[in-house]
């Protein structure tokens, strides 16, 4: 089913994003936000990290501060159906095909009066494929005003270098350094903002990041990351995650499909460093 017009299409491969004000309609946003609104209800009892919930800096019982839901697809069925056969997924055939793959997904928070600072960095070196089609659609689930740190992209930064996300001695920071950031054009940013539903769509390989939230209102944006089926990833970071890497368009590829330019790899995620770009980002650079 063709949810964008030849204009949107063309505009994603040109820029690496699209941006679709109010796209998503309420009674999805009502049986998402209410899902939501549990799992935040739920923190409140919680002193340290489970599985499906991670907290942030500040959090309390009082105070709720969460970071991510992570995985949003495999701890809950409203999330997985969702996730796996929602209208989203239609977006995703529109750009990459028949054949579709869903990754992953998650709930980042970004809590009011001081959800952090994402640095800015590109997806695909987290979780390396066998080429760059893999994308990132995200549905801010409030009103998001460029107060409340929306997500900002460097449009057309996709046919840019890869970069490796790592600092002058090789340790991994999850963020691009300091120089490369200012070889960033800023007539290229966008800020991201819109109303309850808007939907974002970014290619793995795009320049992005947003601000702290200074704002006193929470900035939930879910995320959900496909494949075209012929992107094989490279790396066994979801093989523990339930239905990752699930086939939700068409069918598998006769051939992988690898393109000519390398990929950055990250470190082992399978020693157990990694929960979240977050983290990563705070404890690596402060």
């Amino acid at each position: 089913m063709r949810r964008l017009t030849a204009d949107d299409r063309a505009r994603y491969e040109r820029e690496g994003y699209l941006c679709l004000p109010a796209w998503l309609d309420d009674g999805w946003l009502d049986r998402l936000t209410a899902v939501m609104d549990r799992f935040v209800e739920r923190s409140r009892g919680l002193a340290a990290n489970t599985l499906d919930i991670l907290l942030g800096p500040g959090h309390s019982a009082q105070q709720p501060m969460l970071r991510r839901i992570p995985q949003t697809v495999a701890f809950d069925p409203v999330f997985e159906d969702f996730g796996l056969r929602g209208p989203v997924v239609d977006l995703a055939e529109d750009l990459l095909g028949a054949d579709v793959r869903f990754h992953h997904s998650k709930l980042n928070f970004k809590s009011g009066g001081g959800g952090e600072e994402i640095r800015w960095h590109q997806d695909i070196p987290f979780w390396p494929h066998s080429n760059y089609g893999p994308l990132t659609i995200g549905v801010y689930l409030c009103d998001v005003d460029e107060a409340m740190a929306p997500m900002g992209v460097y449009a057309g930064s996709h046919r840019g270098p890869i970069h490796t996300l790592r600092d002058e001695a090789g340790a991994w920071t999850g963020a691009l350094s300091d120089i490369e950031a200012e070889r960033l054009d800023p007539a290229d940013l966008r800020w991201l903002s819109g109303p309850r539903g808007t939907v974002t769509i970014h290619n793995c390989r795009i320049v992005h990041g947003s601000r702290a939230n200074t704002s006193p209102r929470m900035r939930p944006l879910l995320l959900h990351t496909y494949a075209p089926c012929d992107a094989l990833p490279l790396t066994r970071i979801m093989d523990p995650v339930k239905l990752a890497n699930v086939i939700v368009r068409g069918g598998p590829p006769a051939c992988a499909r690898f393109d000519a330019e390398p990929c950055p790899m990250p470190p082992d995620w399978g020693a157990g460093e990694y929960s979240s770009i977050f983290s990563v980002q705070q404890e690596k650079l402060g």
